[in-house]
């Protein structure tokens, strides 16, 4: 017998804030850097290449006695069909017993997670003086990105929303940002000029922080479009096969990853190892390793860095245990006997 607390989206927005979930996934990080977690292989599957897909993550952290598992679905046309376009179910497991101790909605935690993911590789690579952000993607992790960037960069001046493929999408998003992040966030845009684009060449011209979120399997970003001392966080190529920057973008910038062997396989580091134009050597380190000064990051000022994140479950489960704590604290929930 065992007792399962099983979240709501609503349940778990309640119970999870952005700075939490930022010191949350840098703590991970570094455990991951100490080889005190365990990554298992990424099961994932298309429905319509490019358009559906889905994928099951799972880890182990045995400093917190937890495993469990995530399964994420992205179904694009959710967007016309006024449904969300990422859903998924986090299941949390006491290493202890093996018994089940949560299950939650996935979609909030993992655009959070990621969001703060993206905000802690700019944190550690770009430049302190960074003000100008460019998000290229509008979809559902849009509002995370950009929360947690304001979290971590409250002197941002200028963030530019690009959709290259529906230019609209990004503008309505745009539009609703500055009441979306004050109603989820708390946070206040005032001060901070908004834009909005199709042009991805002109608005990386002046940008100081990229980052990308979208599912794109054809290189949006290109090499001579972004000026020196870019940082980029790639957070949408996710899966084998998907790639957002340009190969020779990748080649003289300095490279972390958030997991070496997943990022080798399904990262924005995939193809340009495959096609030889980095190696393995190029990479220097997993972010853990730069958090805990294992490894040095930027060494200069004109340096274009690189952090290439395909997500990691052990992220969820951190986060999952965290929200299921304070909604127990709460009573937040439903708790069912299996």
């Amino acid at each position: 017998m065992a007792n399962i607390r099983i979240l709501s989206r609503e349940d778990v927005i309640r119970v999870t804030e952005m700075q939490p979930i930022i010191d949350c996934v840098e703590e991970v990080y570094r455990q991951k850097s100490d080889g005190q977690t365990v990554v298992w292989p990424t099961t994932f599957y298309e429905f319509d290449p490019g358009h559906a897909d889905m994928d099951i993550k799972s880890g182990y952290l045995p400093q917190a006695k937890l495993y469990g598992h995530k399964t994420v679905s992205w179904f694009e046309a959710n967007q016309d069909r006024g449904l969300p376009d990422l859903t998924g179910l986090i299941a949390v497991y006491s290493a202890e017993t093996g018994l089940p101790i949560g299950i939650l909605d996935a979609s909030y935690i993992t655009g959070i997670r990621t969001g703060a993911a993206g905000a802690i590789g700019a944190r550690y690579l770009a430049r302190a003086d960074s003000q100008n952000l460019v998000l290229v993607g509008s979809g559902s992790q849009a509002l995370f990105q950009i929360a947690a960037m304001k979290t971590l960069f409250p002197g941002l001046r200028k963030i530019t929303v690009v959709n290259v493929r529906t230019p609209d999408h990004a503008a309505r998003f745009t539009a609703a940002l500055p009441q979306m992040l004050a109603d989820q966030f708390g946070l206040d845009l005032a001060g901070v000029a908004l834009a909005s684009s199709g042009d991805l060449e002109t608005a990386l011209s002046d940008a100081d922080i990229v980052v990308t979120v979208t599912p794109s399997k054809t290189p949006l970003v290109r090499k001579d479009w972004v000026r020196p001392g870019t940082h980029l966080s790639c957070m949408g190529a996710d899966m084998a096969g998907k790639q957002e920057v340009e190969s020779a973008l990748l080649a003289g910038a300095r490279i972390f990853v958030d997991d070496l062997e997943h990022c080798i396989s399904a990262g924005e580091i995939e193809i340009p190892l495959k096609q030889g134009v980095i190696s393995q050597g190029d990479i220097v380190g997993e972010i853990g390793d730069l958090i805990l000064g294992k490894v040095p990051g930027r060494q200069r000022e004109d340096e274009i860095t690189v952090y290439d994140s395909t997500g990691m479950a052990l992220l969820d489960i951190a986060a999952a245990k965290a929200a299921l704590a304070l909604a127990e604290e709460k009573s937040l929930g439903t708790v069912v006997t299996l």
